[in-house]
């Protein structure tokens, strides 16, 4: 079974940055894409953006082309998000999630092609 825990949310200011930690208990990262997806208060989860087994893959959703990065160190087991110029909807528990695959096909499927999950990181950003 893996796990999945994700670090580094918190309080920041809007125009602020902050970078999330997903690491994976896992012999290697190498068979599984990588997505984050968060959930607002009182709303769906969605997709945020997703990185290939290799990182031959990336993709985002609209609202954070230009501001979020997403990239993988397999030596570490570990997912990253930095997100830079953040806004105030931007504030959601973020969650990180695996695929048994190598080009984020099942995040194109949305909640339902992911296999595992971890238990989210809060990001609040406020003034």
């Amino acid at each position: 079974q893996l796990q999945l825990v994700e670090s580094g949310g918190g309080l920041v200011q809007p125009g602020g940055s902050l970078r999330l930690s997903c690491t994976v208990s896992a012999f290697t990262l190498n068979p599984y894409a990588i997505a984050w997806f968060r959930q607002a208060p009182g709303k769906q989860r969605e997709g945020v953006s997703c990185i290939g087994s290799s990182a031959n893959s990336t993709n985002y959703t609209d609202s954070v082309k230009g501001r979020f990065t997403i990239s993988r160190d397999n030596a570490k087991n570990t997912v990253y998000l930095q997100m830079n110029s953040l806004k105030t909807e931007d504030t959601a528990v973020y969650y990180c999630a695996a695929e048994r695959g190598h080009y984020c096909s099942g995040y194109a499927l949305g909640l339902g092609g992911m296999d595992y999950w971890g238990k989210g990181t809060l990001v609040t950003v406020s003034s």
